[in-house]
């Protein structure tokens, strides 16, 4: 992983959560949560929350009683975060959560939505998981399925590598959907300390109002955008509108549908 796909920052947040947020994220959200029904107090910690969407559904389905902790390594994504509206109080906070400033067993859940394929060393964040959580207490998160499964992220890669042949632009394939193994996923959960895991898979359609939607929502609203940069400087919007057309002839000008899969991860402590 390369250290720049770690960083969302400047305008990528706002853009990630208008363009991808409602279609990719928001489904997956809702599926989170929707698995915490059954906890009606504590406390429970969100790492890598990003722009929040778990964080809202979980503040609309969860009891008060159940306080809330969102945290996130880019202070950019916090700040967006905070500012949205949200159906009761949350705690915000930066963290890293391969360093979590937290007692230990300090936490009843520890959630997280698309975060642990960006963690640099995957068994130090499992540990650190493990480490604050209460005895019996439980590790929720979700990662994305191969890129080959999730076919909004395959053909926006595939229309950068007819762009860039020589030095494609990686980053999707690398990283969001570079960890789907549920036997490497478990094997190392098992490694960091957790005494029992099971794993689901998720497969849903998403849906986009217009090709163009996906091409921003990628292009320029996650670390894509400096792989762009850094090639083509200067022609970020010339490249977002040249994804556009190739997203246009294979899946319509609008709207798209995909379908999508993420393996949805319960540990135990």
């Amino acid at each position: 992983m390369q250290s720049a796909d770690t960083v969302f920052a400047g305008s990528i947040p706002a853009l990630y959560d208008q363009y991808l947020g409602p279609a990719l994220f928001e489904p997956y959200a809702v599926d989170l949560a929707g698995r915490l029904t059954g906890l009606a107090a504590g406390s429970l910690l969100e790492i890598a929350a990003g722009t929040g969407r778990v964080t809202r559904a979980m503040a609309r389905t969860l009891p008060p009683a159940v306080s809330i902790i969102a945290s996130d390594l880019n202070q950019a994504m916090v700040d967006f975060a905070a500012a949205q509206p949200i159906a009761r109080p949350v705690a915000w906070r930066q963290a890293d959560a391969l360093a979590l400033p937290f007692f230990d067993d300090s936490f009843d859940v520890v959630v997280c939505q698309f975060g642990v394929m960006f963690f640099p060393d995957k068994m130090a964040g499992y540990r650190e998981a493990l480490r604050v959580l209460k005895p019996g207490g439980r590790f929720l998160f979700n990662v994305w399925g191969p890129i080959e499964a999730n076919e909004f992220g395959r053909v926006t890669t595939e229309a950068l590598a007819a762009l860039f042949p020589d030095d494609p632009p990686l980053f999707l394939a690398r990283t969001p959907y570079g960890y789907h193994d549920p036997g490497a996923i478990a094997t190392q959960l098992q490694g960091a300390g957790f005494t029992s895991v099971a794993i689901d898979t998720v497969t849903l359609t998403s849906e986009l109002p217009s090709a163009d939607h996906l091409a921003i929502g990628f292009c320029q609203g996650s670390p894509l955008q400096s792989e762009i940069e850094a090639r083509r400087p200067g022609g970020l919007a010339a490249v977002t509108d040249a994804v556009t057309v190739v997203i246009a002839a294979r899946l319509g000008p609008g709207p798209i549908s995909g379908g999508m899969q993420a393996h949805v991860v319960t540990a135990a402590r």
